[in-house]
């Protein structure tokens, strides 16, 4: 039986690293600048800004927020009575701007990044030229101490990223190769035994998150999709979204509130245009697993 969905919000320009923390959603949204929440209920609050776009968040162990400062290539920390710094900087890794992320138990934050500019190759290129031929990417380690190395490179546009229950598996979506891609993490952070987890085309994956039956939800954000997809890549469930869906996380009170972020367009937008971005929301089975 299909999941019926439901607008929980709107008025969102671009809402990315949807992340269930405290009782709220926490999104960027990033033309506006702008870190937000939203309970079940639907009341929608900015939380903070930033003078830039803000993507992927997380949370430390001792409750300190991190913000990935897109533009920039910085990890900024904030911590909870509202100061922000810098924790990171990583444009000695990053080589265009800097998305998606996952935060571990012990508050290292893995940190994706285009590799290019993906906008221009793709208005001057066209799609199947760039999706069979592109800069790879390196993937960002930040240690707690906010000092990076590289954690695997040859990545192809690293975006959403997850970590099993058991910290020992870090699954990250290669959105040009079509693919989830899997590494054994050692205690120290240090990846190693990557292996494909699942080809998803003709679907890309864009945000994603894990249940507890182990499968994973996939943001599509070249159509109106989330599709929850096992390992190997049997495609187990597809909700319609109506429009391109670019992120997505499990919450609620039982973890079973799947949350959608959907678009028009991922490009052409900035804060003087209309927001015509939405926060749909669907009843699913599995609960959420793992990290975020």
């Amino acid at each position: 039986m299909a999941s019926t969905t439901r607008i929980l919000a709107d008025g969102i320009y671009f809402g990315e690293g949807p992340r269930w923390h405290d009782g709220r959603l926490w999104f960027s949204d990033f033309y506006a600048h702008a870190v937000k929440s939203v309970s079940l209920a639907g009341d929608l609050r900015t939380e903070f800004t930033i003078d830039d776009q803000p993507s992927g968040l997380g949370w430390m162990p001792d409750g300190s927020m991190l913000i990935v400062s897109m533009t920039k290539r910085q990890l900024l920390r904030r911590t909870a009575d509202g100061v922000v710094s810098v924790h990171a900087d990583l444009s000695g890794i990053a080589t265009f701007h800097c998305n998606d992320m996952v935060v571990d138990s012990q508050g290292r934050a893995y940190v994706g990044n285009f590799g290019f500019n993906l906008d221009h190759e793709l208005e001057t290129r066209g799609t199947e030229s760039v999706f069979g031929d592109h800069v790879t990417a390196k993937l960002a380690l930040v240690a707690p101490d906010g000092s990076v190395s590289v954690a695997a490179t040859d990545m192809h546009f690293p975006n959403g990223s997850v970590i099993t229950t058991d910290g020992r598996t870090l699954i990250i979506g290669e959105t040009l190769a079509g693919v989830l891609t899997a590494f054994d993490t050692a205690p120290d952070g240090s990846l190693s035994n990557r292996r494909i987890w699942a080809p998803t085309t003709p679907a890309i994956p864009d945000g994603i998150a894990l249940d507890a039956d182990g499968a994973i939800w996939i943001a599509n954000p070249v159509a109106p999709q989330c599709l929850r997809i096992a390992q190997g890549g049997k495609v187990l469930e597809i909700i319609d979204t109506g429009d391109p869906c670019y992120a997505c996380m499990l919450g609620g009170d039982d973890g079973k509130t799947l949350f959608m972020l959907t678009a028009k367009t991922s490009v052409g937008h900035h804060a003087a245009d209309a927001p015509l971005g939405r926060l749909l929301v669907a009843t699913v089975n599995s609960s959420r697993a793992g990290r975020p």
